[in-house]
Formats: C-alpha cells, structure tokens, sequence
C-alpha cells in the first residue's frame, strides 16, 4: 500500500475488523450498483470514501427536485440541468475521491443487458425500486455465482439483505410461494413518501456488508434480514433459511434472467406504451386514495379501472395490473412510471 493511502484511509485500517490487509482488498476491490436514488446515492458514497478500487453506477433516470430532499449526492443545479443520475453521481463522486474509477452508465436494467452490464464485477448493490428488477438481479447473481445485497425503503420502514448463492436464501426464497411472487399494491416512495434517515440506516448496513465482503471478511456476515422503521424506532434481524425447492437457487430456473416472468410491453396507438403485467390484483379504489394524496392529478376509477395525470404522462391503470401509459413511445419511460405509482 502506498504511504498515501495509508495516511487517508488511515481510520479505517485502525478498526480491528478491516485492517490494513483488508484495505488492500478494498483498494482492489469493485462492484456494480444498479439505481441511484436514496439508498443508490449514500451507498455509491460510503464506498467511494472507503476506498473502493472501481465503482460502476447503472441508472435510467434523471435528477429532479423532488429527489434533493432525500438523495444525498446530487444538487440543484442538477435537478435545473435535468442531468441523468448515474452521470451527476460519477462527477460528485470523483470529487470526493478522484482515485477510484467510478463509471456512471444510463441505462435500463433488462434481461438482455444485464449480462454485459455486470459482467466482471464480484459484488452487486441493490439501489433499485421495484421488485421485478429485483428478482433479475437474484437471477442474475445466481447465474454469475457472486454476492449480492438486496435492500429497499420507502416511508419510515427499510430492509437489507446479503444473498450470496449456494450459502445463504436468495430474494426468491423470501419472497415467492408456489404461486410465484405476489406484491399487490406495493407502496413506491411517489406515492407514501420516504424519509432521509430511513434510506441512510439501510444504505449504512449495505455498504458496511459490502466492506465486509470487499475486505475478505466473510465470517462477519451473519446472512440475516435487517429491518428497521425510523418513526416507531423498532429493529429487528431474523434468520432466513433456504427453501430446498426454491425457482431460482434450488432449482436453477432463471425465469426473470430468461425473460419469461418479465411484463409484456407493447405500442398502444400513438404516443402510448401498455404494460401488461402478470399476476397482480390491484385494489383500484385503495390505490386511488393514495395516489390522490401523492403528486398525482386528477384522479378517477371505477370498478373496472383507475386513471390519473402526471404531467406530461397519462395512466390507465386496470385491476389485473396492465396499465397504458400515454404520452410516450419509450418503454423505458413507461416502465419507470409504472414502478414508481404501482410498484413491480
């Protein structure tokens, strides 16, 4: 280790538990961090202040004003610029640390891409916010043989978990049944809120899993569910065990990373994307009320569907949980409104 380094990350090598060999293998060290929001922001710059050798950053979306009050990274002048996130964070990052290689790439995380966008990194970071994106990443982790660190929150309430294939349950274990996985009226962070705090605990427990593994120190990971809520003050860490038959880490049945469990997509006329999701039963009228209460406009549903206005997008929404969005031709776009009012 050069004597440079020795000096600026002198505080680190002073904890028992890393060490200056495990700062070796940091500096060496990379991973791959898919979303860049509230926890994708914090964890990005935990881990570039660690020292961490090479960072790569894949997001699709851009910097708004409604992201400043929680994702910690970006600024206003981001938001005015209308900058896309993984961009804004690989120039704030480097700012921070200019000797890690940082890459931000934008990007839509699909089974066709996944492959070459993860290729070669030996860790994966979860700073997703949708499930289904989710649920490839396990695939995908289980395909490539290396860790990965699910974690997810939204309004006062965050969860964590390091998944490391063949050792430890994967997200399929802990979240399908015989059915598959059913997240019917998942709360988003567009339509309950999120605050700070939460996203900075869970990115905290993330990002120290990852130093973990990034430092050689695998007898510390302890393979539990870490779940917090900020507003009641209540923690809780539970043992997940393996399912023996489980689709993915059991079995070997990629179905996400195969493309046959994601939502179908397709043009609807002009300037319109539908969506046809599979297995969901959406509560139109709960779904309504809180929306209404979030930033959409004019909200209305009946018995069959829901609509509602974000500028310059219109959404229909039916209770099997297809969805036209309108104002659009980009699947991408469609996909992203989709995963933050409905969740997926």
């Amino acid at each position: 280790m050069k004597a440079e380094d020795r000096d600026k990350y002198s505080r680190q090598i002073l904890f028992a538990g890393i060490g200056e060999s495990g700062q070796e293998r940091i500096l060496a060290g990379s991973a791959v961090l898919v979303g860049c929001g509230a926890l994708g922001t914090a964890v990005a710059a935990l881990l570039v202040r660690a020292g961490i050798g090479r960072l790569r950053i894949i997001d699709r979306d851009f910097v708004e004003r409604s992201n400043l009050q929680r994702q910690t990274l970006f600024e206003e002048s981001d938001a005015r610029e209308s900058l896309p996130k993984a961009i804004a964070a690989e120039r704030h990052l480097l700012a921070m640390n200019a000797d890690v290689q940082v890459e931000g790439v934008v990007a839509d995380i699909t089974p066709q891409n996944i492959c070459e966008l993860m290729s070669g990194f030996p860790l994966i970071l979860d700073g997703t916010d949708n499930f289904q994106t989710r649920l490839l990443i396990n695939d995908a982790a289980i395909s490539f043989a290396v860790p990965w660190i699910y974690a997810a929150v939204v309004g006062s309430y965050g969860v964590t978990l390091t998944i490391r294939p063949e050792e430890t349950a994967c997200l399929a274990c802990l979240l399908e049944t015989d059915e598959g996985a059913r997240i019917d009226n998942e709360a988003t962070c567009d339509t309950v809120g999120v605050l700070a705090p939460a996203a900075g605990i869970v990115a905290s427990i993330e990002a120290t899993e990852a130093l973990k593994i990034l430092a050689g120190r695998r007898e510390a990971l302890d393979g539990r569910l870490v779940s917090c809520d900020v507003w009641s003050g209540r923690f809780q860490s539970i043992r997940v065990p393996r399912n023996a038959d489980c689709r993915a880490c059991a079995r070997h049945e990629l179905k996400y990373l195969d493309g046959d469990a994601q939502p179908h997509i397709t043009m609807c006329g002009r300037d319109s994307v539908q969506i046809h999701e599979r297995g969901r039963r959406l509560d139109l009228r709960e779904l309504g009320v809180r929306l209404a209460a979030a930033s959409a406009d004019d909200v209305r549903n009946n018995d069959f569907l829901l609509r509602f206005r974000v500028s310059p997008y219109e959404m229909t929404v039916f209770a099997d949980g297809r969805a036209i969005i309108k104002g659009t031709k980009d699947p991408a776009v469609a996909r992203s409104l989709y995963a933050r009012y409905l969740g997926a």
